[in-house]
C-alpha cells in the first residue's frame, strides 16, 4: 500500500501516519547491520519519520551513519535537555549543546523536530530551555520546536503556544489525552504525534513483567477485560490510535522489520467500526478513571 501522509499541524511538515520510534536502535545487543536493515525497511515501507532521543544510547549515531546519504528522504526527530557532559540538566546551555551534539551525530545541518523531553512543569515555567530551543529554530538548526511528555507539563506546554508539535501518550489503555488532541491541532495549529500507541503490547506477557511501565500496562490490560473482537491485538491498538481526531502520526517502537510491516498492513483496514470503538472507550471509562499516563 502507499503510505498515507498527514500535515503535522501548521509546521509545514507532511508526515507518514506511522513513524519509527527508534529507541531500540540504541540497544547494545542489536548489531549495526540489523539497525541498517530496519532503517532500510522503514524507508521502503514509506515510514520516513524516524524519532530518536539523547537517551536512546547509540540510536542517534546509528541513524546518522546509515541515513546521512539519504537525508532528503527522512524526517528526523530527536529530544534534548539532559545528559550532556559539562552542562546541568534542564538548562539553556544543556539544550543548546544537546542540539549541537545531535546535529553532529545525526550528520545533518538541520533537524526537523526537536523536543524538550519530558521535562517538569517548573522547567517549562522557568522558560530558559524553551528559549534556547527557539534560538536554534531562528538559527536554522531546528525546523520545529516541540514538547514530548504527559500530565500537567503537557497541559502547560499546549496552553503556552510555544511549541509547534507535541508527542504524547494515547492508546487503548491510556485514553486520558484524547480530549486534548483535537484542540491542540485545530485551535493552536500544533502537530500531534502519539507515542506508545500499542501501550507496551501487554498481551505478550503471560505473567506481570518486572519493568514498572510494562507492569502498569499489563495491569490495565487485565482490568479493562477488552475482547479483541476478532482482530489481532496489534491491529486493534493501532487502528484505535492512528485514527484519533487530531493525530498526525503514531510512533511504533520496534527492532523488527516484520513488526513494522504488520503495523503498516493494519492501516489498510481503516478506523475501527463505531461499535468497536465505543466498546474500547467504554472499557477505559469504566476502569481508567484516575490512571495517570505511563511515561
Amino acid at each position: 500500500m502507499v503510505m498515507p501522509h498527514r500535515a503535522l499541524g501548521q509546521t509545514g511538515l507532511l508526515v507518514p501516519v506511522i513513524g519509527l520510534g527508534a529507541s531500540h536502535l540504541g540497544d547494545a545487543p542489536l548489531e549495526d547491520a540489523d539497525a541498517a536493515r530496519l532503517l532500510d525497511a522503514a524507508l521502503e515501507l514509506g515510514v520516513n519519520l524516524v524519532d530518536t532521543a539523547r537517551s536512546y544510547a547509540f540510536s542517534e549515531e546509528r541513524i546518522g551513519r546509515h541515513l546521512c546519504s539519504r537525508r532528503q528522504e527522512v524526517i528526523l526527530s530527536t529530544k534534548v535537555g539532559y545528559a550532556i557532559p559539562g552542562h546541568e540538566n534542564w538548562t539553556a546551555g544543556c539544550v543548546t549543546a544537546g542540539i549541537e551534539r545531535a546535529l553532529d551525530v545525526l550528520r545533518t545541518d538541520v533537524i526537523d523536530l526537536v523536543y524538550l523531553h519530558s521535562c517538569s512543569l517548573d522547567v517549562l515555567v522557568r522558560g530558559e530551555c524553551t528559549d534556547a530551543l527557539h534560538r536554534a529554530v531562528r538559527a536554522g538548526k531546528v525546523r520545529v520546536a516541540g514538547y514530548a511528555g504527559d500530565g500537567r507539563a503537557l497541559e502547560y506546554a499546549m496552553q503556552s503556544g510555544a511549541f509547534g508539535a507535541f508527542q504524547l501518550t494515547c492508546n487503548i489503555y491510556d485514553q486520558s489525552a484524547r480530549a486534548r488532541l483535537r484542540p491542540a491541532a485545530a485551535e493552536r495549529g500544533a502537530g500531534v504525534l502519539v507515542k506508545r500507541p500499542l501501550g507496551g503490547a501487554p498481551w505478550r506477557y503471560a505473567a506481570r513483567p518486572p519493568e514498572e511501565d510494562l507492569a502498569e500496562y499489563w495491569d490495565r490490560h487485565r482490568a479493562m477485560q477488552l475482547n479483541r473482537m476478532g482482530l489481532a491485538w496489534e491491529e486493534l491498538a493501532l487502528r484505535f490510535a492512528v485514527h484519533q481526531p487530531g493525530v498526525a502520526a503514531v510512533l511504533v517502537g520496534t527492532r523488527s522489520a516484520a513488526h513494522l510491516r504488520a503495523a503498516v498492513a493494519a492501516l489498510e483496514y481503516g478506523p475501527l467500526p463505531a461499535p468497536m470503538l465505543s466498546l474500547v472507550q467504554a472499557a477505559f471509562e469504566r476502569h481508567g478513571a484516575g490512571w495517570p499516563a505511563v511515561t
